[in-house]
């Protein structure tokens, strides 16, 4: 008999998408008083008339790139949250800055379906290196593993050195994290000394998960299953068997449209990934993601009845995630502020030895250690810089180019 979460993964479509839209048409009703955006975004909207996805067609998309205007113009949350602010669990930043509550219910992010196909279980000890600070991936992966009755070390990123004490000390079973940071901490444990054969499983999101390096985890005896999680929404779909698409999260309703209006497109064809979440503390309508990804015909081997993403397939605009976070264009014209004697600049994003790298090519010369410190600064993250000749990159607009291989 197929192991599922609850009965909820394995209802009837036509019950699902009917059970859906109730509740959609419900939270709408209550929320639309408390979060004055939401209220511009159903003018002219006939709640009552949403009962099934072409319904929605007629509500406005809000895009990520909405969030940070929104929320300076009216702090903190731009008018898309229901709840008052003091009465949240946690309020989060992640980099632009863009702010994000966290509510107090059980699982509030929707990772114990992902954690559960991942095979973890009650009585798992899950080492958890998602980011605790200020961002929201530690507490995604932690509440959802709390819900399912797990242990939780959280290790956060980096500090490789403890982390190795305390596989070693505490035996966790399972791994949340980057696939990246995962083999670094395998190679690293190899190399000590330290046994770490006690992780069986894990659930990564944040970075690609190659085939190649898939392989490798499992000839270490860690089984890795994918999630597709945002810091806006949570889990909005997870890997239940290999090479078999993601399953669309429970409490959320996904659509594909096509770029840059929000017509839907058929199933098979790429387009951007467009989320609803029925959440009474942050109902996100239409939430554009600026992911590419594409549905799957028919249903998941495991049983499992919601629809399949194919995975991420790209970027809808230049936002690009590298190394588990967001870089936006802006960031890369401020790197360009700051060193106004520069010409174009271009982030190439690649992958060398299972990770990801950032490579800046800046048109002039100068000091590549500043440029470099600027970026990191910026950033977060820490990249090579490449000098080249003025006039030498395209005049195409593209100030970020994803170069990595997909799939």
């Amino acid at each position: 008999m197929p192991d599922f979460y609850d009965r909820y993964e394995s209802r009837a479509h036509g019950a699902r998408e009917t059970a859906l839209f109730r509740e959609l048409r419900a939270l709408l009703k209550i929320a639309r008083p408390r979060a004055p955006a939401l209220r511009r975004q159903l003018k002219n909207v006939d709640v009552d008339a949403l009962r099934a996805r072409a319904d929605l067609a007629a509500v406005p998309l809000v895009r990520k790139s909405d969030l940070r205007p929104a929320q300076m113009e009216r702090p903190p949350f731009g008018g898309l949250v229901a709840t008052r602010a003091p009465h949240l669990k946690r309020i989060l930043v992640s980099p632009g800055p863009i702010f994000e509550p966290e509510g107090h219910g059980k699982d509030w992010w929707g990772a114990a379906r992902a954690l559960y196909a991942a095979g973890v279980r009650k009585g798992d000890v899950l080492l958890n290196t998602f980011s605790y600070h200020l961002t929201p991936g530690g507490h995604i992966m932690e509440s959802g593993a709390h819900a399912l009755g797990c242990a939780v070390i959280p290790a956060g990123p980096g500090n490789t050195e403890q982390q190795l004490e305390a596989i070693q000390y505490l035996q966790p079973t399972a791994y949340c994290g980057t696939p990246d940071f995962l083999k670094i901490l395998l190679d690293k444990a190899a190399g000590a000394g330290v046994d770490a054969a006690c992780i069986k499983r894990a659930l990564v999101s944040g970075a690609a998960l190659p085939a190649s390096l898939r392989d490798e985890l499992a000839t270490r005896g860690v089984l890795a299953h994918q999630a597709y999680a945002t810091a806006d929404v949570g889990v909005i779909a997870y890997e239940s068997r290999i090479d078999a698409g993601l399953v669309v999260n429970e409490g959320i309703i996904v659509e594909i449209v096509r770029p840059g209006s929000g017509d839907p497109v058929a199933v098979g064809e790429v387009g951007e990934v467009v989320v609803t979440r029925i959440n009474a503390d942050y109902p996100l309508l239409r939430f554009a993601t600026g992911d590419l990804s594409a549905f799957m015909s028919g249903q998941a081997p495991c049983g499992r009845t919601n629809l399949r993403l194919k995975g991420w397939l790209g970027r809808a605009d230049q936002t690009t995630k590298i190394k588990g976070m967001f870089v936006h264009p802006s960031q890369v014209v401020e790197i360009g502020k700051r060193h106004p004697e520069l010409g174009r600049l271009r982030l190439v994003v690649g992958r060398e030895k299972e990770q990801d790298t950032m490579v800046l090519r800046a048109e002039g010369d100068g000091s590549a250690e500043a440029l470099a410190d600027t970026l990191q600064a910026i950033t977060k993250l820490r990249g090579r810089v490449e000098f080249v000749a003025r006039g030498s990159l395209p005049n195409d607009g593209r100030i970020i180019a994803d170069e990595r291989p997909v799939g």
